[in-house]
């Protein structure tokens, strides 16, 4: 199976309330209502797949698992680029036990909020576009993935320009985070879920 080519951005949200009006405003619609996510990251005990810039996950989401692996990035000056695989996983907690009786670990968690909104109108550039938002640990986002052009042209819509992209992953943001605070990143997740 070929890998997909993931294109991806993220953007700071200040005030949610205002960027999904934006959004409805924009042209976008709701399809997929505000779920929880637990994200499980693992590697290798050497952290072969880290020491790579590669990412095996296992997303747990409303009863359903999703297995993804995530390639090195490519080079890109204002986007994240990378090959993709993933696929639908019928039982998560049993493939995590496979996984780690293999060797695998877990060796980090994150959890968010994802609510997953789509272009009202057919585009050129059909179901490959779309804008999540994410309510994390260490602030708001929304993800806007599809091709390069959309991308640009989507976020200037939403009031961004190129200055406000985030190539970084949770993870990243959220070791920065920590090393602000001179201490060891744990996991991101809530101390108190949300509602």
């Amino acid at each position: 199976m070929k890998p997909n080519r993931e294109t991806e951005i993220k953007l700071p949200v200040e005030n949610p309330r205002s960027m999904q009006r934006k959004l409805i405003q924009a042209g976008f619609k709701r399809v997929k209502p505000r779920q929880f996510e637990r994200n499980l990251l693992f590697d290798f005990p050497d952290r072969r797949l880290y020491k790579s810039r590669c990412l095996l996950r296992l997303r747990f989401t409303n009863g359903d698992s999703l297995l993804t692996f995530k390639g090195p990035p490519r080079l890109s000056k204002w986007y994240k680029v990378r090959d993709e695989s993933e696929t639908s996983i019928e039982a998560g907690e049993q493939l995590r036990a496979i996984l780690e009786s293999i060797g695998l670990k877990v060796f980090y968690r994150y959890e968010k909020y994802r609510t997953t909104f789509a272009p009202c109108s057919r585009s050129k550039f059909g179901g490959s576009a779309t804008v999540v938002f994410d309510e994390t640990p260490v602030g708001n986002f929304l993800e806007l993935e599809g091709p390069e052009l959309w991308i640009l042209t989507t976020a200037r819509r939403l009031g961004f320009d190129t200055k406000d992209f985030i190539t970084s992953s949770y993870a990243s943001l959220h070791r920065q985070l920590w090393k602000m605070r001179g201490r060891e990143p744990e996991d991101m997740i809530f101390r108190k879920r949300k509602s």
